[in-house]
């Protein structure tokens, strides 16, 4: 249970710096400059995911991503995942017995529909490259492995806007395909974050 705790405690510091920048106002009143059918920079969202947990289990991530809000219904965009994480297990006297290191490089894109404006349901395709250092302390021995892992995150979100320009966002995952090496394994994901238009 208390692995499980820290385990949730770790994404949601993660991914609560969670930042998408794009003007929540123009979604539903167009500027009337605006050419229809053409590139609308307003409707741009540019930010991502910084967070760190450290101690005994240490997790740092950088995830920036990019996209487009196409209509008030449908966003999109590119999303890149880049983590180092460590896992240190002792006995009761202190004594470290093993220490797991894993770096974590990838990305995929991401699609969004709001069926309502602060509703939306996130579907997430992404391919993770994982490097993976076992060192075990009695007696001292290393072992590395490297892989690929496919992950499809699916879920739902609800943003609240705080002004005409920031909304805060929570947002709540679920890796469907499952794959034995997937980081995130068989429990949910949780993210946050902030909405600041540009």
């Amino acid at each position: 249970m208390k692995r499980l705790l820290i385990g949730i405690v770790l994404v949601m510091g993660a991914h609560l710096a969670n930042a998408q920048y794009y003007k929540t106002d123009t979604t539903r009143k167009p500027p009337p400059e605006r050419r229809e059918g053409g590139f609308d920079r307003s409707r741009l969202m540019v930010g991502g995911s910084v967070g760190a947990v450290i101690g005994d289990y240490t997790n740092i991530n950088l995830s920036p991503m990019i996209g487009y809000r196409f209509s008030d219904y449908f966003a999109a965009g590119v999303t890149i995942n880049a983590q180092y994480g460590s896992e240190r297990f002792r006995t009761i006297n202190n004594l470290t017995t093993q220490r797991n290191q894993y770096t974590i490089f990838g990305g995929g894109l991401y699609g969004r529909v709001y069926p309502i404006q602060e509703l939306f349901i996130h579907v997430q395709p992404e391919y993770n490259l994982i490097t993976q250092k076992v060192t075990l302390y009695d007696p001292k021995s290393t072992y590395k492995s490297s892989y690929g892992t496919p992950s499809l995150l699916i879920g739902g979100g609800y943003s609240q806007p705080v002004s005409d320009r920031a909304a805060i966002s929570l947002m709540v995952l679920y890796d469907i395909l499952q794959d034995k090496n997937s980081p995130y394994q068989n429990r949910p994901v949780f993210r946050g974050g902030v909405n600041i238009g540009i």
